[in-house]
């Protein structure tokens, strides 16, 4: 297990856009908006620090929301974030980035800013709001300039996959830190059909954005291969092996569900993972140690429950990614929705 332990913090629902893809306002764009207050986040800071001391597990925490920026309280967290020498990530919009805020925030420790980019400009406004790619665009070097990582993540469906490889030569050009993507979790059935990808449509799309990573390998942009499926890719190319000493009960990769990351959502709700149903229990009536530790958070760490993947010889490096499954079928141990291996 890693020395850190990230914990994506949800501080509140308020956000400048209404994302199609949003598994927030995705089926219902008038619900009570959540916040914490000061005091309830103080207690969650204090229940992860007690974590760590008991645990070993040094946190690391990816502010988000919403956006966490509109938090009237924001920038005290970050403050008592930083009092305590830790640093901590922001995952939020471009619409209220300045210089000054970017500098104010590496000031308060933070290390990186996560942007989105879900297409080019008509496909990403389309998905978000009109103005969004262009604020995103401009909002990148401010991040930079200020000393702070810039990470770029794009949600894949078949809306805008024809458009992600021209997008890598976007960030690239742009000298985006960090790129990656992840699949779209669909949150009905209906979603699922409208933005559903078949498995050799996908493979075929893992390939055209492997030509375009090898072409910017020069780059100063990181391409991040957050898919678990590119393992699938990569060990059918040879760029990936099993080690002949590998443990065969040992996990090596693959979903990190339960294992160094939880959710904390604005109403105190620990979830293993946000892109699907997982709530294992409260932080405000149980520490955060005793959820990571829980019977609850033990169901998403059972690979032996995975229907395909215990099948296959990649099941301890790859497995796919269980919200995905989720989002269309409701059960996150069945098979994956875009895997193409055929296994017996």
């Amino acid at each position: 297990m890693k020395p850190s332990f990230a914990f994506q913090w949800h501080i509140t629902d308020e956000c400048d856009q209404r994302c199609e893809h949003c598994y927030i306002f995705s089926n219902d764009t008038q619900i009570d908006l959540r916040r914490m207050s000061f005091e309830q986040m103080e207690q969650v800071f204090e229940s992860c620090l007690a974590m760590r001391d008991s645990l070993g597990r040094e946190p690391y925490f990816y502010l988000t929301g919403g956006d966490p920026i509109l938090h009237p309280d924001f920038w005290r967290l970050v403050e008592l974030i930083s009092s305590k020498g830790l640093s901590f990530a922001v995952m939020g919009n471009p619409f209220h980035l300045t210089e000054e805020v970017c500098d104010r925030l590496k000031a308060h420790g933070c290390r990186k800013y996560q942007l989105s980019l879900d297409g080019l400009e008509k496909t990403h406004d389309l998905f978000r709001k009109p103005g969004s790619f262009a604020a995103t665009l401009a909002a990148i070097p401010l991040i930079r300039d200020a000393g702070i990582y810039c990470a770029v993540m794009t949600t894949v469906s078949n809306v805008n996959i024809a458009e992600i490889p021209d997008l890598i030569d976007l960030v690239a050009e742009l000298e985006v830190d960090v790129f990656a993507f992840g699949r779209y979790c669909p949150t009905s059935g209906q979603k699922s059909e409208e933005y559903h990808v078949e498995p050799d449509v996908y493979r075929e799309f893992l390939l055209r954005c492997q030509e375009k990573f090898d072409a910017h390998k020069e780059s100063s942009t990181t391409f991040q291969l957050k898919d678990h499926l590119w393992t699938l890719l990569q060990y059918e190319q040879g760029r990936f092996t099993i080690p002949a000493d590998a443990d065969p009960e040992m996990v090596y990769d693959g979903c990190h569900c339960g294992v160094d990351h939880m959710t904390i959502l604005p109403n105190g709700d620990v979830y293993a993972c946000r892109r699907m149903e997982s709530k294992v229990g409260n932080v405000f009536s149980t520490p955060m140690e005793e959820l990571f530790l829980s019977d609850e958070m033990d169901c998403y760490r059972c690979i032996e429950r995975f229907e395909k993947c215990t099948k296959c010889e990649l099941k301890n490096y790859c497995r796919g990614c269980p919200a995905v499954a989720y989002g269309y079928t409701g059960n996150m141990y069945v098979a994956d929705p875009q895997c193409w291996k055929e296994v017996s």
